[in-house]
């Protein structure tokens, strides 16, 4: 199988190729559920194209928790099926289809009551774990411990004592979410789906009831295509009702949004060498470990203002700050947060009120001929979402399909991985790279790794670390560009790489740097790059300004303060 390329040369090409030809399937929407839905479809042999309005991933998809997880709380609420099939996706995702970017992580919850809390807890837990087993592919993740107080301690020093009487240790999952949708759609691509970001559907073609198209504006260089395709998927999550309403026609569902932020401070700040899982009055809190960080979340509160730029208000932080430090020794303050991410759930509207007992299972509709929807649903069961959205289209389409095989289908970068990360001291002694800068590439690339080491075998100041970001390699921002479909300066810092919540300056200080790196597979003149950082810098700006702001209406305002496009 060929490695695809998602840069500017592939991109024109898709367009014209899905303008040119009547597709099986046509996929809206790039985030993880809409690239599921593409690679399911190309790999049952079906004509697939797939277009964003936006980057690869920009909506929900970039800012979750970042975890693969069953939903331990979803069995507090008897929702067995969700968890058993949450649970049987995390295990073919963490030993089958993604191992390079599908980790397992240590989650650490403490108790505060002796006696029937460990036992109800530890049921829950012990439950959890022998889902995994029975599902056939969790036997690759520790099972739980039960931790006394003084050994919980031991493994997260941070923790008040007066803050727990014991704690249980599990195991659940992580991964790099902006990164594996990435790496989904360059792997649907590779199967021969045409995809293209920043191509917006502003309309449907239709032949009397039939939905037989799009219409699709380039929003980069302009123009509009006709795309016609004999079944369409609206895969949009959040936006899933404004697209219905291009067909004029009243869903038969609708999907609320619930927005959950995030807060990133550096390791240093919590002494711990597990994450931590906290009970909150309304839901829970994680503390995850990312690299060289800490990722705190989330809130889970209702919005109905900017769906593409979702705003993190101060009173989102304190709320997380304040859950937190109720169990730190040392507490965290507002100079500790480098980073502030916020994100929408495309949850099902219910009848209840309070998102957080809204469904998070998901749904699939046929609402006119030619048109089906898929909403609702988490990350972690992307791939079940697609395959039934698939399984739906096919019922219209005049032909024998074949069943999915997704489960069976590696993303990119998974074949020989571990092969290679076993290789990993001989490959930095080969290259003169230090074996964590290898590592870290393997992590985020698999075996694709070696496209990257060609490149800085070609140009050896690629393999130097970004002035302010030495987390990342010069090789790398190229590499978005000319792979990974980076079209802006925003797409690297805030998707490709995770520097704009990872530095202290949200990348403002590498921003021309990599501006320069992108120009060179883009074609950018200097006035070009210059739009680009000042961009990039008014972006930074107006979230700063944001996350001051008392609530959600001050906070949305400032953030829309900024441009949305950098013009071409």
């Amino acid at each position: 199988m060929r490695t695809a390329r998602l840069g500017p040369a592939e991109r024109a090409a898709a367009l014209a190729a899905m303008a040119e030809r009547e597709l099986d399937v046509l996929v809206v929407g790039g985030g993880v559920v809409g690239a599921g839905t593409a690679l399911d479809a190309a790999t049952r042999g079906l004509a697939t194209g797939l277009v964003e309005a936006r980057d690869w991933a920009s909506g929900t998809s970039s800012r979750s928790s970042k975890l693969i997880h069953g939903g331990l709380r979803y069995l507090e609420m008897l929702d067995f099926a969700l968890v058993r099939e949450a649970l049987k996706e995390r295990g073919l995702l963490l030993e089958r289809l993604a191992p390079h970017l599908v980790k397992p992580v240590p989650f650490l919850y403490p108790l505060q009551h002796k006696g029937w809390e460990r036992l109800y807890a530890g049921s829950g837990v012990a439950l959890y774990d022998a889902m995994s087993v029975s599902s056939g592919h969790g036997r690759g993740l520790p099972v739980h411990r039960h931790l006394s107080r003084r050994r919980a301690l031991r493994v997260a020093p941070a923790l008040r004592r007066d803050a727990l009487v014991g704690a249980l240790q599990y195991y659940d999952a992580q991964m790099d979410d902006a990164r594996f949708v990435a790496t989904l759609v360059r792997t649907a691509a590779a199967y021969g789906t045409h995809a293209a970001s920043r191509a917006r559907v502003i309309g449907f073609l239709r032949e009397g009831e039939r939905v037989v198209g799009a219409r699709v504006s380039d929003v980069e260089a302009g123009g509009e295509y006709e795309i016609r395709a004999k079944q369409i998927v609206n895969a949009t999550g959040v936006w899933t009702d404004d697209t219905q309403a291009l067909i004029g026609e009243r869903g038969q569902f609708h999907v609320r949004a619930s927005k959950g932020i995030h807060l990133v401070v550096p390791k240093d700040r919590i002494h711990s060498t597990t994450g931590l899982i906290l009970r909150t009055e309304k839901s829970v809190l994680f503390v995850i470990p990312w690299g060289r960080h800490w990722i705190i979340g989330t809130t889970d509160t209702d919005w109905d203002l900017d769906k593409a730029h979702p705003a993190a208000s101060s009173a989102d932080i304190d709320y997380l700050l304040d859950h937190v430090n109720s169990v730190l020794a040392t507490p965290l303050t507002r100079d500790d947060v480098e980073g502030v991410y916020a994100g929408l759930r495309p949850l099902l509207a219910g009848e209840s009120d309070a998102t957080s007992k809204l469904s998070r299972e998901h749904t699939v509709a046929h609402p006119v001929p030619g048109l089906v929807v898929v909403a609702g649903g988490k990350y972690t069961t992307y791939r079940v979402m697609a395959k039934d959205a698939v399984d739906e289209a096919v019922h219209g389409l005049d032909m024998r399909v074949a069943p999915c095989v997704t489960e069976e289908v590696p993303l990119l970068g998974a074949e020989g991985y571990r092969a290679l990360w076993n290789a990993r001291a001989r490959i930095a002694a080969r290259t003169g790279l230090h074996v964590v800068r290898v590592e870290h590439l393997l992590n985020r690339y698999g075996t694709l790794t070696e496209e990257l080491l060609d490149l800085i075998a070609e140009d050896p100041a690629l393999g130097e670390p970004l002035t302010g970001a030495d987390d990342y390699l010069r090789a790398e921002i190229l590499y978005a560009a000319s792979h990974e479909g980076a079209r802006h300066l925003d797409d690297v810092l805030t998707r490709r790489t995770r520097i704009s919540i990872e530095t202290f300056d949200r990348g403002t200080g590498c921003a021309r740097e990599c501006a320069e790196l992108m120009a060179r597979v883009l074609g950018w003149d200097d006035d070009q790059v210059a739009r680009e950082v000042e961009h990039y810098e008014k972006r930074v700006e107006a979230e700063r300004e944001s996350q001051r702001q008392p609530d959600d209406q001050t906070a949305d305002a400032a953030r829309l303060g900024a441009p949305d496009i950098v013009p071409l």
